[in-house]
């Protein structure tokens, strides 16, 4: 059963959060460390500041209910997503699946560019059919209700969805944690998956990979790449090793969260293309008012416990790469591992790029799956 849903925070949340935002104890800052050591704290106190006296949840909460959303139960969670059609009749059905620290406010400003290109003043023969779940544990598709929620699980229940939805093929697309449930939901549902493109691809050599004549970026990417595996971030080692402990702290203090969060949404981007503060308290809210920093966390311990070789993909791949990303790929190494049809080097843009660069992954998008409709 596909239930519909509108977002309607309690005013008593609001009211709790807006307390908690005067009553901080503010942690000391060492000279001349220059955010080297965290988020700085000057920058710190200004999105507080702006927080707790002009950011307008309400406002967010009505652009958020302009689009269509349901909720359905699939192998026991609840999933939570948008369902935006395209008022084109042949309009492609695509799934687009966020990240952490992501929710669905990442893909807000490319909804209407791809389900109506024409009032847009593009070819509506390019519309998409879009549809954009919460992971589960993330946002309104959480807490989980048990272990186990890994990528293939995750892949397992898109698949399900897109069933449930009446869509016998479409296209999938994500970057970070959901580049990976979208390969793997290519991987599970080949039937019905013909195209997935990504935003972010983490690929290393493998030993009986063979590339040559390398250019000097290419090789500092893999290198990039091995430095990365060998010492991952401390986030990632955080939450895939004690997720519940990080929950205390990141549930009961809205400044550790917004912390958490907003020192990658600082250090993950193109300088040139910032996300708006509005725009990235309300992905933060989405965290804070249904309590699953520990839950989304929990994914990436789920991950590391299933030990999970990533499966094949045999569905053709599109990647975009853009410069400010945390890691990037080289096209040689990637072609030896997948499908690749489709690939494109872009000037700007970051690890969030519907945020970002939402014009560029858009036109992106419609040259990807231009050729499977």
């Amino acid at each position: 059963m596909i239930r519909p849903f509108r977002i309607s925070i309690p005013q008593s949340d609001l009211d709790d959060l807006k307390a908690r935002l005067t009553q901080i104890r503010w942690p000391v800052e060492l000279p001349d460390v220059e955010g080297n050591d965290g988020v700085p704290l000057g920058y710190m106190k200004e999105l507080v500041e702006y927080w707790r006296t002009s950011y307008d949840w309400r406002k967010q909460e009505t652009q958020l209910n302009e689009f269509p959303q349901f909720t359905t139960t699939i192998d026991g969670a609840n999933i939570h997503f948008l369902h935006v059609r395209s008022p084109e009749k042949n309009a492609f059905p695509l799934i687009l699946t966020h990240g952490w620290p992501g929710s669905i406010v990442e893909f807000l400003d490319i909804i209407g560019p791809l389900t109506d290109p024409r009032s847009y003043g593009e070819d509506p023969a390019n519309a998409f059919h879009v549809v954009i779940p919460s992971i589960p544990g993330f946002g309104f598709s959480g807490p989980t209700p048990e272990k186990g929620w890994d990528i293939k699980r995750t892949a397992r229940a898109w698949a399900e969805l897109m069933k449930r939805l009446g869509y016998d093929r479409y296209g999938t697309q994500g970057g970070d944690l959901g580049s990976a449930i979208s390969r793997t939901l290519g991987a599970v549902d080949p039937e019905h998956v013909c195209g997935v493109h990504l935003n972010y691809l983490f690929a290393i050599p493998k030993p009986n990979d063979k590339l040559s004549n390398l250019s000097k970026e290419e090789e500092d990417r893999i290198t990039q790449l091995k430095c990365y595996l060998a010492s991952p971030a401390g986030y990632m080692v955080l939450q895939s090793t004690r997720p519940q402990t990080l929950s205390y702290a990141l549930t009961d203090s809205p400044v550790g969260q917004l912390a958490w969060i907003a020192e990658k949404f600082r250090e993950w981007v193109d300088p040139a293309c910032p996300i708006g503060i509005d725009r990235l308290l309300t992905n933060v809210m989405i965290y804070w008012i249904t309590g699953t920093a520990g839950s989304s966390a929990r994914s990436y311990y789920e991950n590391a416990q299933s030990k999970r070789r990533p499966m094949p993909c045999p569905v053709p791949m599109g990647v975009a790469v853009f410069p400010y990303d945390l890691a990037l790929p080289v096209r040689q190494l990637v072609e030896s591992q997948y499908d690749i049809v489709h690939w494109t080097e872009f000037d700007h843009g970051g690890h969030f790029a519907a945020m970002e660069v939402p014009d560029l992954l858009t036109e992106d998008l419609r040259d990807f799956f231009r050729r499977f409709r």
